[in-house]
């Protein structure tokens, strides 16, 4: 078992990473009250049901599967459930399932009476090494991913690794373009790791770990996205553009941030991210139509008027910030993509 402490002052909190752990959240979480259990369809019941046995007196709400829960309707339908439950501002909320249950679970413990407490339980690994800490919370509005939500810490964060094992392989991928994201930028020994190894049960507690200390480091030292936070994004501009146009075919984030990656890493890195993304089970060309994936990346919340600020690698474990106009960057992706 790993413990983490993500040190924020008065708003910091642990994040303890080991296996067989649900069954005793209430070792890690103040659950002697009324919890709220945001999970969804995707995830199975029995994990919810782990941390709803450590409560005093607890909910659980299942939402559907997929991007589609972060909506209005959804949100508030979690609001009334928690008036009707008789939530007051001692009692918690713990998401349990993925990266959309923590964003949908945390705005709604962020906004419910101007903020309660909320635990996170990630069960994908691309929550668990990148969604699960740093408090952002956030769902969608008008086609736009993200476009409302607020900053709101959890009190702790649990991860159980066995939640992994139920995964399908290309739910693992994905969760890996996210850890390959973080170590382009900041660790250079993970990611000559994961260029030569792939992902498995001796190795995965490694891989969500060294990416968590990234992660930490990076929220500890800019909290609120003014500066090094910025990094984070590394290949989500073009990637949540390729998500936009995707969507309905089903492509998943850590596939569109893949493909992100190859447009803004240098000549010399580039065979490198190739042979770390086929390691991973990630794609390394995009065969859909860029130029109308392109015009989502004014929708982007780093477009700053006609500005956007890119994160570029021109080597493993170093990253530059250059803030250049859409249409250069546009350019970019057409000749790199």
């Amino acid at each position: 078992m790993t413990k983490l402490h993500l040190d924020l002052g008065e708003r910091g909190y642990d994040i303890t990473v080991g296996r067989s752990l649900l069954s005793s959240a209430g070792e890690y979480f103040n659950l002697d009250r009324k919890v709220f259990i945001v999970t969804d369809t995707g995830v199975p019941s029995e994990y919810a049901e782990r941390v709803a046995k450590c409560a005093k007196e607890y909910r659980i709400v299942t939402v559907p599967m997929g991007e589609g829960a972060k909506s209005p309707e959804v949100y508030t339908r979690l609001l009334s459930s928690a008036v009707e439950f008789g939530m007051t501002r001692t009692d918690c909320m713990v998401a349990v399932g993925g990266g959309v249950v923590g964003d949908l679970c945390g705005f709604v413990a962020a906004s419910y009476m101007r903020g309660i407490d909320f635990y996170n339980i990630p069960t994908t690994l691309l929550s668990q090494v990148d969604s699960s800490i740093g408090g952002k919370t956030a769902i969608n509005l008008g086609g736009v991913k993200n476009i409302v939500g607020a900053f709101h810490q959890p009190k702790g964060v649990l991860i159980d690794l066995d939640t992994l094992k139920t995964l399908p392989k290309r739910q693992i991928s994905n969760g890996m373009a996210e850890v390959i994201k973080m170590a382009l930028t900041s660790d250079s020994e993970l990611f000559s790791f994961l260029e030569e190894n792939e992902i498995n049960d001796e190795n995965i507690e490694r891989v969500v770990v060294s990416s968590l200390k990234i992660k930490k480091y990076v929220v500890e030292n800019d909290e609120r996205e003014s500066g090094l936070r910025k990094i984070l994004n590394f290949g989500h501009t073009l990637g949540h553009a390729i998500e936009a146009e995707e969507e309905m075919r089903g492509f998943y984030h850590g596939e569109c941030v893949a493909l992100g990656m190859l447009a803004t890493i240098s000549d010399k890195a580039r065979p490198g991210l190739i042979s770390a993304l086929v390691k991973a089970g990630l794609p390394t060309e995009y065969k859909g139509n860029i130029e109308h994936a392109l015009s989502f990346i004014t929708h982007d919340k780093k477009c700053d008027g006609s500005m956007v600020s890119i994160i570029f690698v021109d080597t493993p474990g170093s990253f530059r910030i250059e803030k250049m106009t859409t249409e250069a960057f546009m350019d970019l992706c057409l000749k790199k993509i």
